[in-house]
């Protein structure tokens, strides 16, 4: 609390993504640190040892960073690079979202499947919309991003079923509050890196109802 009796706002570090070279909240871009023999490892959970080196959550920035020297320029060390750095990225930020959505779950405050799904957000209780890329366009079309929530598009019916304890799912929601926000940062990181094409696979108008 401050000294008034009002809450104190959390204030998020910002990091410089070595690619860009812009500064930005840290839930935007992805840390890596030089490991053992001089290998680059990426620290998706933040927590190894060493002084972070930051690239934007951006696959073509991922991409670069690796192939033009830009880690062994940050690192002031020649480093190792290894092979398929950025898909081993892209695998650890999805099992942590996978992990955040599976823990929203079991809380109570995500559910899967269509009617369970359009009765939350036909009661205003979701917040994040969650649909598999490869499910039905024509059943997608008839649910809705929540008034002042988020919509993600990028998970395939297999990855949802795996943080909803099935086969698979298509259609998956969670509500305000709890792990949401961290749900929706987590997606947003896992967005950048399977965008490929310009396309976009989330969003806040996608309004059908």
């Amino acid at each position: 609390m401050t000294r008034g009796g009002q809450p104190k706002k959390r204030v998020e570090p910002d990091r410089r993504c070595i690619v860009t070279g812009e500064t930005q909240p840290k839930r935007g871009l992805i840390r890596f640190v030089v490991g053992p023999e001089d290998r680059i490892v990426p620290d998706v959970l933040e927590k190894l040892p060493g002084r972070g080196i930051w690239v934007s959550a951006d696959r073509s920035a991922l991409e670069k960073a690796a192939s033009k020297g830009l880690f062994a320029r940050s690192a002031k060390q020649p480093v190792k690079v290894p092979d398929g750095l950025v898909e081993e990225v892209e695998r650890q930020v999805l099992r942590h979202l996978l992990e955040l959505i599976a823990l929203a779950r079991k809380s109570g405050r995500a559910v899967a499947g269509y009617e369970k799904v359009k009765t939350w957000l036909a009661d205003g209780k979701a917040r994040v919309l969650l649909q598999a890329s490869d499910g039905s366009e024509r059943g997608k079309g008839k649910l809705w991003t929540p008034e002042g929530g988020r919509w993600f598009g990028m998970l395939t019916a297999s990855e949802l079923g795996l943080a909803f304890g099935r086969e698979s799912v298509i259609h998956g929601a969670l509500a305000s509050g709890g792990l949401s926000n961290r749900v929706v940062e987590e997606a947003s990181r896992l967005l950048g890196l399977r965008e490929k094409d310009g396309g976009t696979s989330a969003g806040k108008g996608k309004t059908t109802k």
